[in-house]
């Protein structure tokens, strides 16, 4: 007599594939049109599935987005560690990371969603809560590592990672709405500047 495993091992599959398919589909569409332009009719259609399979995985538009940033924002700290990971010396991790970061924030898979709309939808709070779970945590992990090593000056780690997450961030800010291959190598070369002048002086 079967106890009906296999079935609900199915459709807790089913509702996995529906949720993927749903965030890959809205992600596409985010990133395409932008947040404002999509309309949920638009995301079923494309994800193939009703609104009421929508409703059972994302209460509104609003939360949907979210879930798309929050998938957003830890490919971009996944992506800015493992630039940081690829150098061997900690400070050439820092400075590969904070480039890698600058880099990521000109793909427009990323762009659009995670510096365009995603204050807008969410507000600056939780866009910032967001960033910090993910690529300020990495930088702040980066940060302590220097200090400790004495190639950066002895100084709470905390409002030195704001400051230098904050000038990034809007960085990222100024390249998403105008900036283009030569805006991109200018930051570049001002982060690296910035980034000198923290070293201690023996």
């Amino acid at each position: 007599m079967s106890n009906g495993g296999p079935n609900v091992s199915t459709r807790a599959e089913q509702r996995e594939h529906t949720r993927l398919t749903l965030l890959r589909e809205s992600r596409r569409l985010f990133a395409t049109e932008g947040y404002g332009a999509v309309g949920l009719s638009e995301i079923v259609a494309a994800a193939g599935v009703t609104k009421g399979a929508l409703y059972h995985h994302f209460t509104s538009k609003a939360e949907l987005f979210r879930a798309v940033l929050e998938q957003v924002q830890q490919e971009v700290g996944e992506r800015v560690a493992a630039a940081g990971d690829a150098a061997a010396d900690p400070w050439d991790q820092l400075v590969a990371g904070c480039r890698a970061f600058l880099t990521v924030s000109t793909d427009p898979a990323y762009q659009r969603i995670m510096l365009v709309d995603g204050p807008a939808v969410l507000g600056w709070a939780e866009w910032r809560r967001l960033d910090a779970d993910n690529s300020a945590r990495h930088l702040a992990e980066a940060l302590t590592e220097l200090i400790d090593g004495g190639v950066i000056a002895a100084q709470p780690v905390e409002p030195l990672t704001r400051l230098l997450s904050g000038a990034m961030n809007e960085a990222a800010q100024w390249l998403a709405a105008a900036g283009g291959p030569r805006e991109l190598a200018d930051t570049q070369a001002a982060l690296s500047g910035l980034l000198e002048g923290l070293r201690a002086r023996t």
